[in-house]
């Protein structure tokens, strides 16, 4: 009945349903949630507020293609995200900006430090913290201290369980300093949010004859994965599988669990017309969480009452209901992912896609190329 499987109903899999259903494929699309649209998942909650379950997901690119792509089936809310970091009670715009120097330092050192700025890089540039670390100006440093000491390092401790000394040094110096009066905080020229949600653009994109869609079922009790084939419902299947899940759970973690970070979200409904008057705010150096997000300043609704929630990272287990979100790059965990994907290599015509079948991050954006350029191959 089907020429091509995909496994998972996130960006990456609804993307690749899509491609290969109009290329005359039959797709069957298995996906494990309830749900389609992976993390991107959108729905309103009891006060009729559209929230994102799994987190805040804004679309950004400097890739046409993706945003034509994804414009196929959404319109957008012209979304420029512009996010605040608390630090010791004040909101400062982050990435650290000049808007930001202006309100950690007074007028005169500002000004000042501006000018030496924009003339050792440039206006509208983006700065490593790594690179003021390394100016010969002993206040440009002072300024990468700032950052790395209230923007950075707590909050990276909070998201990765990290200390200190195991942050990875090449990760602070990617850290950027935005020599600008933008507050944006990406810069890229397609930016918003799906106007009537991301499930609704899913819903949209899945929608095609050739497109058959099974949610609530896991792919492990119709699939059967042999060295050098797939099995679908104990008959041999000789078409593509497209598979966007964990890759070490497909394979029952016989080397181990790949380690992630994983998230809890704490929902939070108040009968007043703001929370804190921004979409996100970052706790950079104090609270247990992470960030808040108001949803209503994230999606531009009109709605009485206000939906906010609360972000707790912490170490994935693969107990359940816990998601893996973040996986963590070493060295070592590379190498424990690499003896996955030889097992997958011995399997004809299964393809890896995605943040947790890859073992690395994609943004909205990436996904989508990556998933067109894998259904071309395949095409």
């Amino acid at each position: 009945m089907f020429d091509s499987i995909i496994i998972g109903a996130g960006v990456a899999g609804c993307v690749a349903a899509r491609e290969l259903a109009e290329a005359g494929r039959k797709v069957l699309v298995l996906e494990q949630r309830e749900h389609i649209g992976g993390n991107c998942y959108d729905e309103p909650d009891k006060h009729g507020i559209l929230i994102h379950k799994y987190g805040p997901h804004i679309f950004h690119t400097k890739e046409q293609k993706a945003y034509d792509y994804l414009s196929r089936f959404t319109d957008w809310y012209a979304f420029g995200h512009e996010v605040v970091a608390n630090v010791h009670g004040t909101l400062i715009p982050v990435p650290f900006n000049l808007n930001t120097l202006h309100m950690v330092y007074d007028q005169e050192k500002a000004d000042a430090l501006e000018k030496k700025l924009v003339e050792a890089f440039g206006m509208e540039t983006r700065v490593p913290i790594l690179k003021l670390r390394e100016h010969e100006d002993e206040e440009i440093r002072q300024i990468a201290d700032y950052v790395y000491e209230n923007i950075f390092l707590h909050y990276t401790m909070k998201q990765w369980g990290q200390t200190p000394e195991d942050i990875d040094p090449a990760v602070t110096g990617r850290v950027p300093v935005l020599i600008s009066y933008d507050n944006r905080y990406f810069q890229e020229p397609y930016q918003g949010m799906p106007l009537d949600g991301y499930t609704r653009m899913f819903e949209k994109m899945l929608n095609h004859p050739n497109i058959t869609v099974e949610t609530g079922v896991d792919a492990r009790t119709r699939l059967t994965f042999e060295t050098e084939q797939v099995l679908l419902d104990g008959e041999s299947f000789k078409g593509e599988v497209v598979y966007t899940g964990p890759l070490d759970e497909l394979f029952g973690c016989c080397f181990g669990r790949l380690p992630y970070r994983s998230l809890r979200f704490d929902f939070e409904y108040m009968p007043q017309d703001d929370f804190q008057g921004h979409s996100v705010v970052n706790y950079t150096v104090s609270e247990e969480f992470t960030r808040i997000t108001e949803f209503k300043y994230l999606t531009g609704q009109k709605a009485a009452g206000t939906t906010i929630v609360r972000e707790y990272p912490f170490a994935y287990t693969g107990a359940d209901g816990e998601i893996p979100y973040y996986a963590i790059a070493n060295d070592e965990n590379h190498e424990l992912y690499g003896k996955y994907r030889t097992l997958v290599e011995k399997i004809p015509n299964v393809y890896l896609l995605g943040r947790l079948a890859e073992y690395k991050y994609y943004n909205i954006d990436a996904m989508v190329m990556k998933a067109l350029e894998l259904t071309d191959k395949i095409k």
